[in-house]
């Protein structure tokens, strides 16, 4: 195992140098970033122009190769400059937010395929990155959203994403919500956030706190990454449906095949 210095990857592979390209951090499928205490060389607020004609400039918008065709979303693909730089040239924070990973693709399906899952409802998507899982809630008829990243640039990037998709901006908060008491809600949503060991037993303990307070519903999206499938709330989840991953999704996330909804009951 290695941890590259320029995205922060946590690859299954070794890696002999100090910059790692987008498109190695994205192959990984084990992004490690110390959620919540994540130091960022810039920020941008929603409506920053500067920002909005950065993100426009250097992402992709694209609806192919994921579970949610009905979803349009600006990433970073092999068609933009940054999948293929050196991570160091970034000027920004890591952009997580510029993939679509396979635990949020399989969240956001569901709630396509299941409208009555969120609708009527309030929910919260919990470490949103590129906002998807929120879009989808919000096309299935949710009535409260709120989007959480602790990265604003994330924000700027939902907000594009909510306009591409015929939406009006959902809220966003940049906070580490795990420093919060949980709001009421009627569902907290949450992918691909089990990737580092002391993430999810923060998220452990939260979600739990959401549950026993608020009896709030939480479903976890998830491909089977270690720090998920060898956590103790393994004994807690009910496996509510998985999804064959397509083949660009499979080659971009180190050849893994399905993605996973679980319903969290403690």
């Amino acid at each position: 195992m290695a941890l590259s210095l320029g995205w922060r990857v946590f690859a299954p592979f070794p890696m002999s140098h100090c910059g790692v390209s987008l498109k190695a951090m994205r192959s990984s499928g084990l992004a490690l970033s110390p959620w919540g205490r994540c130091p960022w060389r810039g920020t941008g607020s929603f409506s920053d122009p500067e920002m909005k004609a950065f993100l426009e400039e250097n992402t992709e918008v694209t609806n192919r190769g994921s579970l949610t065709p009905e979803i349009q979303l600006r990433l970073l693909t092999p068609r933009c400059k940054f999948w293929w730089e050196r991570a160091d040239l970034w000027p920004h924070s890591n952009p997580y937010w510029a993939i679509y990973w396979p635990g949020g693709q399989a969240l956001s399906r569901y709630l396509l395929d299941n409208p009555d899952v969120v609708r009527g409802k309030s929910v919260l998507d919990l470490g949103s990155g590129c906002g998807a899982t929120a879009i989808a809630a919000k096309m299935s008829g949710a009535s409260r959203i709120l989007a959480n990243d602790i990265d604003p640039i994330a924000g700027m990037a939902i907000t594009l994403n909510c306009e591409l998709n015929q939406l009006n901006p959902l809220p966003i908060l940049t906070k580490n919500i795990l420093d919060l008491e949980p709001d009421k809600w009627d569902l907290v949503v949450l992918g691909d956030m089990f990737y580092d060991e002391d993430l999810a037993d923060g998220l452990y303990q939260w979600l739990k706190n959401c549950f026993w307070t608020h009896r709030t519903r939480v479903l976890i999206g998830d491909p089977g990454r270690p720090q998920f499938s060898g956590h103790s709330i393994q004994h807690q989840l009910r496996k509510v449906v998985e999804y064959s991953l397509p083949e660009p999704t499979r080659r971009e996330n180190n050849g893994l095949t399905t993605s996973t909804v679980w319903d969290f009951q403690p």
